[in-house]
């Protein structure tokens, strides 16, 4: 049986997206503010990948047992308690923004964050942008797919 990926880039717009979800009108203001730094950031145009994830840019990766598949380099996606913000980075190095960035939770290569007010904006800029510079001198990666 062939692996087949189910979270795909699709046409969905990420604002519109952002502006029907069922959240607090302040977890949408940050949602839209996170949109302006993750688009900034990356100079990459959003693309909703699957129905909740808001992606920048996209990497091939190849697992260990030879499953081939297409990921967004960074982005986040959107629950009605917090955000995960996807920020790929080597561990060691991610431990240094992850101490100066606030108050959050973490998993792989996921932070998770209640609201915006909660993080320092000027350490995610750094984040986002030395995550895509890890991720670009370690995969392949493209703007758009």
């Amino acid at each position: 049986m062939t692996y087949q990926q189910k979270t795909l880039p699709n046409d969905q717009d990420p604002t519109e997206h952002i502006l029907t979800l069922d959240v607090s009108k302040n977890k949408q203001a940050d949602a839209l503010a996170l949109l302006a730094i993750f688009k900034e950031e990356t100079g990459v145009t959003p693309v909703m990948w699957g129905n909740s994830i808001i992606g920048f840019g996209a990497y091939d990766y190849v697992t260990s047992s030879g499953i081939e598949g297409v990921w967004p380099i960074t982005g986040f996606s959107i629950q009605k308690a917090r955000f995960s913000l996807y920020l790929k980075y080597d561990q060691d190095e991610s431990q240094i923004f992850l101490d100066q960035i606030g108050k959050y939770k973490a998993g792989v290569s996921c932070v998770y964050v209640n609201k915006l007010q909660d993080i320092d904006e000027q350490v995610l800029r750094k984040f986002i942008k030395a995550g895509c510079q890890y991720m670009q001198s370690h995969f392949v990666t493209k703007d758009h797919i």
